[in-house]
């Protein structure tokens, strides 16, 4: 017989009595407060086309890299989840996602997962290999109605704003069309110049040829090389962009002459190119991109310390984004100081730290963001997006750099429906984490509710300009 699934109103509450009643006051403050997701990696394509998402794999297995990650580490090929199949039955992958969902107890994947279930789609039983088809089939009915369109759905869950993130490269066709269409749904995009900032990546001298094209600029050349980057960033800006974000393996920063600069742009384009001069161009470039920013106004994200597509047979065979990226260690302080050196001390400059190097919280990351105007820290990521990596974070960075050198939280996510999922877990958790400050005489209950807002809304509101 089929379980039940029920969603426990206190659920990632204290267990302490006085703590949950506090924490259940203070989430009611900011249960229904409108969503901001400034940083994702949703489709911009699902929101101006507006067409159904098809079937249970579409939307929920096939964009999660957390999920197909899991079922890969358990023997699962990726292939039969639809992973570079388009010949996959999304039946059969969903059937293999139910027959092994206990393989994501005590996970964040479950809680947002039972979240979408419960709340989005209003199933009552566990997710197993018993209910696989019942689930499969009132998903995919579900999605078949006008009220779970991807429109439809932003609008319920009252996302205020969404951004994606698009290369360069990206015309920004589907972005167009959103604003062209009438709707008024706020969905823009980011700056992620990674493809042509970084001489490691895939196809690196033919982006710049591109990169060329679109813009009229000489981008094989150190001027017009910036100058393509400042083209296409007033272009994202007029799309509604905010904000850029970078993806480099450190956060190396460089500050070189600009003869130097130039005389390394040349030696990067060659297919010989050295790591050392690999890691010496992104790290310029970071220096590069937050000086447009000064001159622009837009948000800069720096996101370093993954090792990325680990996994060589798979990045060979599925390529990018398949769940094999690896936390590193990650220098911050040295790493970031010629980039600080420049800009650190401009209050109108906005530069958002990530990281997946727990140990960087208390002895890098909140010391640096609480004394550089610059700099602020963002949320818990990535691999630590789970209700103890937020705890250890609030723990490990308030005391040092506290609650408004930081910017509330992002969800980061491909999978559209863990939005919702993901921010209401980080309610919880932060409301939680200032009921224990109430209780210890640390705040008064009336703070607690001004921060209860403003890690909800407020810090990313300002943070990212929006």
């Amino acid at each position: 017989m089929a379980r039940p699934l029920t969603l426990h109103p206190d659920r990632l509450f204290p267990a302490d009595p006085a703590l949950r009643s506090l924490t259940r006051a203070l989430y009611a403050t900011v249960a229904d407060v409108p969503i901001l997701s400034p940083h994702g990696h949703t489709d911009p394509q699902w929101f101006a086309d507006n067409a159904p998402f098809g079937n249970a794999t579409d939307l929920l297995l096939k964009p999660d890299h957390y999920l197909f990650r899991m079922l890969y580490s358990q023997g699962v090929p990726l292939e039969q989840l639809g992973i570079g199949n388009p010949d996959a039955d999304p039946r059969a992958a969903w059937r293999l996602l139910a027959q092994r969902y206990h393989l994501f107890r005590g996970t964040p994947s479950r809680i947002w997962l039972d979240w979408v279930f419960a709340q989005a789609f209003g199933i009552q039983v566990q997710l197993d290999a018993s209910t696989a088809d019942h689930y499969y089939d009132h998903i995919t009915t579900a999605l078949s109605t006008d009220a779970f369109r991807p429109r439809a759905l932003f609008e319920r869950y009252r996302i205020e704003v969404l951004a994606t993130t698009e290369s360069p490269l990206d015309t920004l066709a589907h972005h167009a069309a959103i604003r062209t269409s009438g709707w008024s749904g706020r969905v823009i995009t980011a700056y992620r110049p990674d493809p042509v900032v970084d001489p490691e990546f895939e196809g690196f001298a033919d982006s710049l040829a591109r990169l060329s094209q679109l813009t009229g600029e000489d981008a094989l050349s150190w001027d017009g090389y910036l100058a393509a980057h400042r083209k296409r960033r007033a272009f994202f800006a007029s799309m509604g962009a905010t904000s850029t974000d970078h993806g480099h393996p450190t956060a190396a920063t460089a500050d070189l002459s600009p003869t130097a600069a130039a005389a390394l742009f040349q030696r990067v384009q060659r297919s010989d190119v050295s790591a050392g001069d690999a890691e010496l161009f992104r790290a310029q470039m970071l220096t590069e991109m937050a000086s447009m920013s000064v001159d622009d106004g837009l948000v800069m994200q720096i996101h370093p310390g993954s090792l990325r597509n680990h996994n060589a047979a798979l990045f060979a065979r599925f390529g990018r984004d398949r769940g094999a990226d690896i936390p590193t260690p990650t220098d911050y302080v040295h790493a970031l100081r010629p980039l600080l050196a420049r800009h650190g001390n401009n209050p109108d400059l906005t530069i958002i730290l990530f990281t997946l190097d727990e140990t960087a919280y208390a002895r890098e990351l909140a010391p640096l963001a609480g004394h550089y105007p610059a700099l602020r820290l963002g949320p818990a990521w990535w691999f630590h997006d789970a209700p103890e990596g937020m705890r250890r974070f609030r723990q490990q960075v308030t005391e040092t750099a506290g609650f408004y050198n930081t910017v509330g939280f992002n969800d980061d996510t491909r999978a559209f429906l863990s939005i919702p999922a993901r921010h209401d877990v980080a309610r919880r958790i932060d409301c939680g984490y200032l009921a224990q400050l109430v209780v210890e005489h640390r705040i008064e209950d009336w703070e607690a509710a001004d921060l209860a807002f403003e890690l909800s809304y407020g810090l990313a509101k300002r943070a990212y300009r929006l």
